[in-house]
């Protein structure tokens, strides 16, 4: 049996428990996510070191023992969001995302220019909930998102968002570009992660001091398109509660699409930054966040 094969089998038999497992996970109450990410910080030993050699290059001047507690409970928070992502369909979303007046006023304001939004933010806090409190305004709401290894995850997801008002775009769908173009012409507000080094194009910016290769996708249109940018991402306040966090992205156009790509790319991660330096137990330390390094080519998949 190859490696290959071996890795494929495992990843089916996780897909096939986790489907046969939803309807239990479902009915748990939040403690229980709480209580599988504690365990998994002591059990996945691999993703624990990542995490720790990860906490040691943002904060050099926290100590060890420091480092440890965030990355326990940024493991402690994955779970929590797993399991609200699960159960997103019964609640009542907001409710258990806060939206300031102000943060709503951002919001529709960019939507008013008529040049669609761009939506940046990252794996902080309740990334799940959150886009689904801004689809919840009434907007033409919509993700770029990575197709899953198994089609059964990826259809799951899919019929999750869109039964939120979340349209999902896929990459590796071939008619994904001209239909996320279309939906921002037509005053879509289009949300993107873009705080993991993936196999696409991207630039490279500062994060946490050092250069770390990040995709361009939302630069790129953005720049395109002239469209507005924000930033949002929701903060667990409370049990079972999150408040977002909303602002523009606003920089100068230079009229250089590549230039002003670049420029919203590092702004927007700079905003990321910022938001995890104030919830840092909030973040996904066991991402590989620097893995390309500087002079190698942007990747496309």
């Amino acid at each position: 049996m190859s490696a290959g094969w071996r890795k494929r089998f495992r990843r089916g038999l996780r897909v096939r428990a986790l489907i046969a497992a939803l309807p239990l996970l479902r009915l748990l109450p939040l403690g229980a996510g709480a209580a599988l990410g504690w365990l998994a910080w002591y059990l996945v030993p691999r993703q624990r070191r990542l995490a720790e050699a990860h906490l040691a290059v943002a904060f050099p001047e926290k100590s060890q023992a420091e480092r440890a507690r965030i990355g326990r409970a940024s493991f402690v928070n994955l779970g929590l969001a797993a399991l609200e992502a699960v159960r997103a369909d019964r609640l009542d979303i907001r409710k258990t995302v806060e939206l300031s007046a102000e943060g709503e006023g951002v919001l529709r304001s960019s939507q008013a220019e008529g040049k669609g939004v761009v939506l940046v933010s990252g794996h902080i806090g309740a990334w799940e909930l959150f886009a689904r409190r801004v689809a919840a305004l009434g907007f033409p709401c919509g993700t770029v998102a990575k197709e899953a290894h198994d089609p059964r995850m990826t259809a799951l997801l899919q019929r999750s968002r869109e039964a939120a008002g979340v349209r999902v775009f896929w990459r590796g769908d071939p008619m994904s570009a001209r239909q996320i173009l279309r939906f921002l012409r037509g005053g879509g507000m289009l949300g993107f992660l873009i705080d993991q080094d993936t196999r696409v194009a991207g630039h490279f910016v500062p994060f946490f001091g050092r250069p770390a290769f990040t995709p361009r996708a939302a630069g790129d249109l953005a720049a395109r398109l002239e469209a507005p940018v924000v930033f949002a991402c929701a903060h667990r306040v409370a049990s079972g509660v999150h408040r977002m966090e909303v602002r523009r992205i606003d920089v100068p156009r230079t009229g250089d699409r590549d230039r002003d790509s670049l420029e919203l790319t590092a702004a927007a991660t700079k905003a990321i930054e910022e938001e995890i330096r104030k919830r840092p137990d909030e973040w996904v330390w066991m991402h590989p966040r620097w893995r390309t390094q500087t002079g190698d080519f942007a990747r496309e998949k």
